[in-house]
């Protein structure tokens, strides 16, 4: 069946926003359509992305009415190698397509259900104030299965000023799944109700299926830039320890506001349902990893991707990897490989040190051979 819901809802709420699903009973009541706000200046159709990408920031200094067309798509896509699960997604990505309108916005919202859907679906928008997220509904199917298959996304109210300009922006989304099978196992399975009430999901992953931020799918951004992410989480039960591993957050916008709330943050919390906004910039090139800092999610279940940033060395911040070699410890003999490499490595340092007065003089000469002898015994194993 197809069913097409238009509400219209002004954008009085600020933040980011999760949206996700509730079920929508086939006779729910049609509501009379709100007149149009006479303060919105012209007509635009929203620009909708798929993660993890992010519409371009508003530039009208006014109001406008805004058309969000999305439709609700059930589809069978990867979920990890050689694994596929039918999702229900909003527009047919998981996450859902981001939407990103302005405060004081007149906003006339268009869901459409897909003819080939097998059940009916409804929207939830945390950003709407009224019964529902915005729409009346009757629940006909259990809601958490709704949102463990894939039915929530993000939608930002800018503030009237915008946000601060920078000069990447991204869309994550983390979520779980609860698939019959255990993590791995390849083929196409079905939800399973039982591992979704006792929370114990097969995968934990961003941006609807392991490894969709990694390798050539990895976020990019240069030395020097300034990167902002919007993090939500679909839930339906866990909370994100959510880390960039090698990197401090400057600012912090914290449960889906935006109003900078913490600065010089490592991991930020995100419930379930929440999300955050998370800005920094990157002073050194390398691959900084993201994960779910309940690291048996990030490296046994799927909640790891990728920030891969390229430029210049600043070896002031950081000097990289300054040995990868079979660890001997004190043990080590004059001669052999990782004892070339080390010296090696302090040529390349002294060299470093003449041509950068700054590194010179940081410390006194006693105190960098002290480092140098207690890092080459008991460190570089890890770093």
């Amino acid at each position: 069946m197809k069913l097409k819901f238009i509400p219209q809802l002004c954008a009085a709420g600020l933040g980011v926003a999760l949206f996700s699903s509730v079920a929508l009973a086939a006779d729910a009541p049609t509501k009379p359509v709100k007149p149009s706000d006479p303060e919105a200046i012209g007509q635009e159709v929203a620009v909708l992305t798929q993660a993890p990408n992010v519409p371009p920031p508003i530039k009208r200094k006014h109001s406008a009415k805004v058309i969000v067309n999305l439709e609700v798509k059930e589809v069978t896509k990867r979920l990890a190698d050689g694994v596929d699960y039918t999702f229900w997604t909003f527009g047919g990505d998981v996450p859902g397509s981001f939407i990103r309108i302005r405060v004081g916005d007149d906003v006339e919202f268009h869901l459409n259900n897909a003819p080939d859907s097998k059940l009916p679906h409804n929207i939830d928008l945390h950003a709407v104030t009224g019964p529902g997220g915005g729409a009346t509904s009757s629940f006909t199917a259990p809601v958490g299965m709704h949102v463990a298959n894939g039915m929530y996304g993000l939608i930002l109210v800018e503030p009237e000023g915008g946000l601060p300009p920078v000069d990447h922006e991204y869309y994550v989304v983390q979520s779980e799944f609860y698939r019959a099978g255990a993590y791995g196992v390849e083929g196409l399975q079905s939800f399973d109700m039982n591992k979704a009430m006792d929370e114990r999901p097969s995968y934990v992953v961003f941006n609807g299926a392991v490894g969709s931020l990694v390798g050539d799918k990895a976020l990019t951004a240069k030395v020097g830039e300034t990167v902002r992410l919007f993090v939500g989480n679909g839930g339906p039960n866990l909370t994100s320890s959510f880390h960039l591993i090698g990197e401090i957050f400057d600012n912090v916008y914290q449960e889906g506001g935006t109003v900078p709330t913490q600065h010089n943050v490592q991991t930020t919390l995100i419930p379930a349902g929440g999300s955050a906004i998370v800005e920094f910039k990157v002073d050194v090139p390398g691959t900084f990893i993201l994960v779910d800092h309940a690291l048996f999610r990030a490296f046994n279940k799927g909640a790891l991707g990728m920030l891969k940033v390229s430029g210049p060395p600043d070896l002031l911040t950081y000097s990289g990897k300054e040995v990868d070699a079979i660890y001997l410890g004190s043990a080590a003999e004059a001669g052999s490989d990782a004892e070339k490499k080390v010296a090696e490595l302090k040529a390349q340092m002294a060299t470093e040190i003449k041509g950068n007065p700054r590194i010179a003089g940081l410390t006194k000469e006693i105190q960098v051979e002290k480092g140098n002898a207690v890092y080459m015994q008991t460190c570089f194993v890890c770093h």
